[in-house]
């Protein structure tokens, strides 16, 4: 137990420092720093026009209100910063480090190999116009829906969110490892975008077999849906047990598949 408590305070230290250099590297560049958090602010106001028709329109989507689908899409659009800052940039630039080579250089590090390549790039800019957007509009969403403000409402829903960013990071990490087999993996990176725009809206306005298979085979509603529905108290056993499952079984998949991919890959070099 005190050896992987050691462990795990050397990777909390390490990824400090990957956060700290990345920080570092986007001051030294501040005019693209600026203009990232300008086209995020952009894709936020579409977002926000989602939001203003909804409530232009005034109707309920299969039993969800207008005050509901605010929470919903804040929760989306703090995912969707999350995502951006902590694992896409990495995601993306994984198949490049196996084509180039790279990869071998990683390999010398002593830490893990995974761990480096895909969580060593953070972009901050990423995350301030989304995350403080979508607070806003849960804050928003949650007090028109009338949802008390407990302690164990907030504890839940800020688990759910912490559930939802390691879904996040296995289900969008494993179309990725396709790049040790194939040479271009741009096709993935198109369709991992579309999976993950499933979740602008709640899941219950999709068809029931779009829900099962987005909740059960490819859990991507879970990343951003279980937070609502717990405040909401909307969440069934089903869903609780399998979004408390599912980010464990999802881990050790990609944990076994990215085992089987190193053990495949070969140096760009050789």
């Amino acid at each position: 137990m005190r050896r992987w408590w050691k462990e795990a305070r050397r990777y909390a230290y390490i990824y400090g420092l990957f956060m700290k250099n990345s920080v570092i590297s986007m001051m030294e560049y501040r005019v693209n720093f600026l203009f990232g958090m300008l086209i995020e602010l952009g894709f936020l106001s579409i977002k926000l026009s989602y939001v203003y028709v909804i409530y232009r329109i005034g109707v309920q989507i299969n039993g969800v209100s207008p005050d509901q689908i605010v929470l919903f899409v804040g929760v989306y659009t703090i995912m969707a910063g999350l995502y951006s800052t902590f694992f896409y940039n990495n995601f993306v630039q994984l198949p490049e480090h196996v084509r180039t080579g790279t990869l071998d250089i990683m390999m010398t590090r002593p830490i893990s190999l995974q761990f480096m390549s895909t969580l060593r790039t953070i972009d901050i800019g990423l995350a301030v116009p989304n995350v403080v957007g979508g607070l806003i509009m849960v804050v928003y969403g949650w007090n028109k829906a009338g949802v008390p403000l407990t302690a164990g409402h907030v504890i839940g829903f800020a688990g759910f969110i912490l559930i939802g960013l390691a879904l996040t990071y296995s289900v969008f990490l494993l179309p990725q490892l396709l790049a040790f087999w194939t040479i271009k993996t741009g096709g993935v990176n198109d369709l991992s975008n579309a999976m993950f725009d499933f979740n602008q809206m709640p899941m219950a306005i999709y068809h029931k077999t779009i829900q099962r298979a987005g909740t059960f085979v490819i859990p991507v509603f879970l990343i951003t849906n279980l937070s609502p529905l717990y405040v909401l108290r909307q969440l069934d056993t089903a869903h609780l047990i399998w979004g408390l499952l599912a980010p464990v079984l999802f881990l050790l998949v990609v944990r076994g598949i990215w085992k089987l991919a190193i053990r495949s890959y070969t140096s760009a070099s050789s």
